[in-house]
């Protein structure tokens, strides 16, 4: 069954996290709509080599609309955690017992939504004390899967076993 995942992502977002994830759930025959303040925008990845046309508003979509949320990693979590309205959505996801994919520093935003506490993850070396500090259980894994709703990566050398995981959790 093709599912539909949405993306939250905005300017200087890490290219591969973002291509390659996307690219291998179209092959999949998924639907990938990506996700910023409003729609039409245009966003950048944080080396200028890509960019990003978006799909729909935040204001536009609904939990309901989809069946798993990828966000990416680089500098984009940071600029999406400043808007209320990114934190709210992930909340909503979150309570709504979603799939979240979660690469690099994408793990970031569950602090701020306040939904970290438990959740068994793994990031970049740089971000696990803050993950701990706000509750979250941490692993020195490639890629960690929490009950098929948290998928965490560490970087962009875990890209294939992080994409095999995330399809092998869309075909559930």
């Amino acid at each position: 069954m093709n599912k539909r995942i949405a993306v939250l992502i905005t300017h200087d977002f890490e290219d591969a996290e973002y291509h390659h994830p996307v690219e291998a759930f179209r092959a999949a025959s998924h639907s990938v709509r990506n996700i910023e303040k409003q729609a039409g925008n245009i966003v950048y990845s944080q080396q200028r080599k890509s960019s990003v046309s978006i799909d729909l508003g935040i204001d536009d979509i609904s939990v309901k609309d989809f069946d798993a949320l990828m966000i990416p990693g680089g500098q984009s979590p940071y600029h999406l955690k400043k808007d209320e309205r990114f934190i709210d959505y992930l909340r909503c996801f979150a309570n709504a017992q979603k799939p979240i994919f979660l690469s690099c520093y994408s793990p970031h935003l569950l602090i701020d939504a306040q939904i970290a506490i438990g959740r068994r993850l793994t990031s970049i070396e740089t971000m696990i004390q803050e993950l701990k500090n706000a509750g979250a259980v941490i692993f020195d894994r490639d890629v960690v899967n929490d009950n098929n709703l948290y998928i965490s990566s560490r970087s962009t050398q875990e890209l294939p076993i992080f994409i095999r995981e995330c399809l092998t959790v869309l075909r559930a």
